[in-house]
């Protein structure tokens, strides 16, 4: 990608003002299991006083029954977005049943050594209900209920449309200039994606918040973790396990080969692998001795969404649209931030500082050159992925880049300095300081070890006696922050509202059922 003339060393190009990136929007999607008083994984089902978890656009589950999702409308400011997930938070604490609360860390805790226990998510007697808990069933076979217990932040972001235009009117290249608005666009999007997979270890380093698990989380795995206190096990200079191979992995998938560069290339190797068959997967077998499916397939994915990665490509589905259809007919609208551990220490799993350091880095990522990402590369990023999940807070951490090795510390204040220059743009698009306040906090979490949240997260489970103790704490101060949360007269009746159409709605779905279940996993079969 061809840059044009910047700023001395700056990646903000001398024509770029803060006016082009007004329009900015961002969502959050926040992720929380609910566990009993006794710091169990509910049971219960979803509770029918916020609605159906089909249908429902800002409140509903993800893999088990327990885990909730919470996910926000775009906004134009950081503020307005986390105000709205304060919104929702608030009215699902109004609604939990017998003591339930939120569970406030991404590693899950208290589970049963049966892993049946995890109670996937239900959506009701429509096909597509029951196809998305067949999927849930599949990854549960495939990879353990366990897995599926962790809880993230996902952030959403789009760039406005001027901006984009101004890029391509600015490109250099003749071949980028000769691309449609779209295509110039998705480019632009896939170059942001390349860097931010590279910058993954910073993202880890600095907003890494699960360098401990409760022990129940390894019950017959494998581990290379120490005990830490009762209960709890870590690693000494960890930042997220949750990033690293306790938490989401695939073998199957790092074979996939699925690369960055370039949206149809992207797109056809998730299509190959939507329908490749996997041995191992075949294997398990598609249905039970009684012909109950047990999976949708036997392929390395079943459906497109089980592909994890750090960043995605997205543009909204239009109705029977699939991801990829999207993708293919609009370009991508917008990337989602998906390595992103919750904050234990907010009560709705992000603040404005994490917002503004996620949304400087991203126009980082957007503008800053940013050549194809191939295995060889792809491998090195996972090696310094790995060491920043397992050594991150160690004062010998390294990072390789190329043919050379460097101090995690040197490279990662490298990029803080070049993201400054973005958080100053930002801050004046937003008339703020917000931006500029995000680097400060994190430049003394490079500073300083013992100001990062990992640390802070190892300090704190020592001091309460473990990570069930030190969860419980947060919890039922989170439970004090969402009663002192004012929700207007207005707000709660959108809700109340919402609840009562989102049922009809599933309602609606179960009765246009045409097909039987079997006919309709057939067809996609």
């Amino acid at each position: 990608m061809n840059q044009p003339s910047t700023h001395s060393s700056s990646v903000i190009p001398n024509w770029v003002d803060a006016s082009l990136l007004t329009g900015m929007l961002r969502g959050i999607e926040r992720e929380s299991l609910r566990m009993q008083s006794n710091g169990f994984l509910s049971q219960k089902n979803h509770p029918k006083a916020l609605g159906s978890a089909l249908t429902h656009p800002h409140i509903t589950t993800d893999y088990s029954e327990a885990l909730m999702e919470f996910i926000t409308t775009p906004h134009n400011t950081i503020a307005a977005a986390l105000n709205e997930l304060r919104d929702i938070h608030t009215v699902v604490h109004q609604h939990l049943e017998a003591g339930e609360k939120l569970w406030p860390l991404s590693m899950p805790c208290m589970l049963d050594d049966d892993e049946e226990n995890i109670k996937l998510a239900q959506y009701g007697t429509s096909n597509i209900g029951r196809f998305k808990t067949l999927y849930r069933h599949g990854l549960g076979v495939r990879y353990g209920r366990r897995m599926q217990t962790i809880s993230g932040v996902h952030y959403n972001l789009s760039f406005p449309e001027e901006l984009f235009a101004e890029l391509k009117q600015h490109e250099s290249n003749p071949e980028l200039k000769q691309l449609s608005l779209q295509d110039y666009r998705s480019h632009r999007y896939f170059g942001l994606i390349r860097n931010f997979i590279r910058l993954t270890p910073l993202v880890m380093y600095l907003l890494g918040a699960s360098p401990s698990v409760c022990r129940c989380f390894l019950t017959n795995r494998q581990h290379h973790l120490q005990p830490l206190v009762k209960g709890t096990l870590y690693l000494p200079e960890a930042t997220a396990l949750r990033m690293g191979r306790l938490g989401y992995q695939n073998s199957a998938q790092k074979q996939l080969g699925i690369h960055y560069n370039d949206l149809h290339d992207y797109l056809d190797g998730l299509q190959k692998a939507v329908h490749t068959p996997y041995p191992p997967f075949t294997d398990l077998g598609l249905n039970d001795q009684n012909g109950e499916p047990i999976q949708i397939n036997d392929h390395v994915l079943q459906i497109e969404n089980e592909y994890y990665s750090l960043v995605r490509p997205k543009q909204v589905p239009e109705a029977g649209e699939t991801p990829s259809q999207a993708l293919k007919n609009r370009g991508v609208g917008y990337v989602e931030l998906r390595a992103v551990d919750v904050n234990p220490y907010s009560e709705i799993g992000i603040d404005e500082i994490t917002a503004g350091f996620l949304e400087s880095l991203a126009l980082y990522c957007l503008l800053q050159d940013s050549p194809d990402l191939f295995d060889e590369e792809q491998e090195q990023v996972d090696r310094n992925q790995t060491e920043v999940v397992n050594r991150g807070r160690a004062a010998d951490a390294k990072i390789e880049e190329g043919h050379t090795t460097t101090s995690l510390q040197a490279w990662a204040q490298k990029h803080l300095d070049a993201i400054k220059d973005c958080a100053v743009l930002l801050d004046q698009m937003s008339a703020t300081s917000l931006y500029q306040d995000a680097l400060h906090i994190m430049q003394q979490r490079l500073d300083h070890v013992d100001a990062t949240l990992s640390s802070h997260v190892i300090e704190d489970t020592l001091k309460h006696g473990g990570t069930w103790n030190f969860g419980s704490m947060m919890a039922e101060q989170h439970v004090n922050r969402y009663d002192q949360h004012q929700l207007s007269q207005e707000r709660a009746e959108y809700f109340e509202q919402l609840a009562q159409t989102s049922l009809q709605k599933q309602s609606q779905l179960e009765q246009d059922n045409d097909t039987s279940f079997e006919q309709y996993l057939a067809q996609y079969r």
